[in-house]
């Protein structure tokens, strides 16, 4: 997704990352450096609303744009950055760094869509597919896809933002992608003639988390629970009245600097996302950390029967709990 940004309290990069390099985390250095793995757009206004609140509450951060989830995730086990997007088990487990989730930004609830070639899921059996990005969220939904059809699609092409993806399949450079809840209906209400939306199973697992490393979160605690409860006051006032997001957008931050179009849009936007189940107002917890480990394990991300995997390794619930107490 394109936009145009602006430094406001924060601080917009793409920045070159070595893979596998490891960092002691430490305090922060007066601001949390958090990796978001696409630049600013509609889905991320929430997030940057829960920003705002945590701002003011004496939260200092900057944030920086990275290409894909897989460079978030590096800059964060690297010590690079402090807090992450994604949903990084596969690196979790793998990883010596202690890397926790601390709450979920959003569920997988996406949908296959595709030329009219395809009626179905078995229809894509060999077929190429187009999706996010390598080992993210639509890279496991096709994993599961494969096995609940017994199919294997062709080639995996990955292109960031699910806009991007609709762009693509409506010009013709895919006949099959996976999309987020917003671009279907976009799809649907623009080229419905044109395009299927594929039936689909349900998922609940998380789509997007924020994670750290454990020993960082520790040593930086009171700056976690500020963002955190940030965090879950939005989600719990979005689920009440969606409507909060576009009035409490900052118009001179970066989702401000959207086009008119965008921003017009994020009413709507937020309304289908919260009836369509997309975010879960209390923030994942347990629910989320078990539903995360069946389907990761199912998508082949994680190792080991799910039911003898520990949710605290994966997890780190101790802001959350304190944040529903309040």
């Amino acid at each position: 997704m394109k936009s145009l940004m602006r430094k406001l309290g924060a601080t917009l990069a793409v920045i070159p990352l070595a893979v596998g390099l490891m960092a002691a985390p430490a305090v922060a250095d007066g601001k949390i450096k958090i990796a978001l793995a696409e630049t600013p757009s509609d889905e991320l206004a929430a997030f940057f609303v829960a920003l705002e609140r945590a701002k003011a509450n004496g939260l200092d951060y900057e944030w920086t744009a990275f290409s894909d989830e897989e460079l978030a995730i590096q800059a964060v086990l690297s010590g690079q950055m402090d807090i992450g997007f994604g949903t990084p088990y596969a690196a979790m487990q793998r990883s010596k760094a202690p890397i926790r989730i601390v709450f979920q930004l959003s569920k997988l609830k996406f949908f296959p869509v595709t030329s009219k070639k395809y009626s179905s899921l078995e229809d894509l059996d060999g077929e190429p597919i187009m999706l996010h990005s390598r080992g993210g969220g639509t890279d496991s939904i096709a994993n599961v896809i494969e096995d609940k059809m017994n199919i294997e699609f062709g080639n995996r092409s990955y292109v960031p933002g699910s806009s991007n993806r609709v762009a693509a399949l409506m010009a013709g450079q895919t006949d099959a992608t996976i999309v987020d809840l917003a671009n279907k209906n976009k799809v649907v209400k623009i080229a419905g003639d044109r395009f299927n939306v594929l039936p689909m199973f349900e998922v609940d697992a998380s789509d997007e988390a924020l994670f750290a490393n454990l020993d960082w979160i520790q040593n930086n605690e009171e700056d976690v629970q500020t963002f955190v409860n940030a965090l879950a006051s939005v989600w719990q006032d979005m689920s009440r009245d969606p409507a909060i997001i576009a009035r409490e957008t900052n118009p001179e931050g970066p989702i401000g600097q959207l086009p008119p179009e965008i921003r017009r849009n994020l009413d709507a936007f937020y309304s289908d996302a919260v009836a369509g189940g997309l975010y879960d107002p209390d923030g994942g917890g347990r629910k989320a950390a078990q539903a995360d480990l069946e389907w990761y394990s199912n998508a082949g991300q994680l190792e080991g029967d799910p039911s003898s995997l520990n949710i605290e390794d994966f997890w780190y619930l101790a802001p959350l709990d304190k944040a529903a107490q309040q």
